[in-house]
């Protein structure tokens, strides 16, 4: 019965702020909470390195990411799929073209 049941993974959706390492991603997760006196929301964020197989990601895409057995000692998350793509700003084939 035990090998029936498959393992629960926790999912999150992120926005990617670094691409700058090879097959590898940070993604931060911002969520709401109340503060417990006041009463005003507050964004708390956290950072989590996720494993982007063909480098398709770039800085600004929203991504959802989820949970995979250790990869590294701080990658244990996995790229599932680009939700939205982030604009491309290109200036330098933009000051290339002028000239």
């Amino acid at each position: 019965m035990a090998a029936d049941k498959q393992p629960h993974r926790k999912t999150r959706v992120g926005t990617v702020v670094s691409d700058k390492m090879d097959r590898s991603v940070v993604v931060q997760v911002s969520r709401y909470s109340v503060h417990p006196l006041y009463g005003k929301r507050i964004i708390k964020s956290s950072k989590y390195m996720a494993h982007d197989e063909n480098n398709e990601c770039r800085v600004g895409d929203k991504v959802s990411i989820g949970e995979v057995r250790p990869m590294s000692k701080n990658k244990c998350w996995n790229v599932l799929e680009i939700i939205q793509r982030a604009p491309v700003f290109d200036t330098a084939t933009e000051s290339d073209k002028e000239e």
